[in-house]
């Protein structure tokens, strides 16, 4: 696979948006969207609202935890396995860093598991939809 070279893959950044399709998640991630379709038979934190048709709609904290799944098994060459294994060791290290989680395992920890946490980050990306709503309105009057 290409992806096992030297240089690690850019990745774009993650739009301020609450639900993700299948295709943008793939292009966010660099994986073909059948390897997400098994990534979520094989990892139970990976569990994307489905709707009409059983189509799949991802939200933040899911396209930051496949890009923590890509990172251990393209990156760091991990096996399913190990990166299964890898995630919930963060996830049972709480989210102290003195637990001796590194801070990217302590981040989707703290992204995994409270409800919390997942509400806080729409909220986010609700606010900052706004913000450039505002931002495209003040530019409208300026222009009157």
């Amino acid at each position: 696979m290409t992806e096992k070279s030297s240089e690690r893959v850019a990745l774009p950044p993650i739009p301020a948006k609450r639900y993700f399709t299948i295709g943008e998640v793939s292009e966010l991630c660099a994986v073909k969207p059948h390897v997400l379709r098994y990534w979520e038979q094989e990892f139970t934190q990976l569990k994307p609202v489905k709707r009409r048709g059983n189509r799949r709609y991802y939200q933040h904290h899911e396209v930051l935890l496949i890009r923590r799944i890509r990172d251990l098994l393209y990156e760091q060459g991990f096996t399913i396995n190990g990166a299964r294994n890898r995630l919930d060791e963060g996830r049972h290290h709480g989210a102290g860093v003195a637990g001796g989680a590194e801070p990217s395992e302590v981040q989707v920890a703290v992204e995994e598991t409270p409800v919390l946490s997942v509400d806080l980050n729409a909220l986010r990306n609700d606010l900052v939809e706004v913000q450039h709503l505002l931002a495209q309105l003040k530019e409208i009057a300026r222009h009157q």
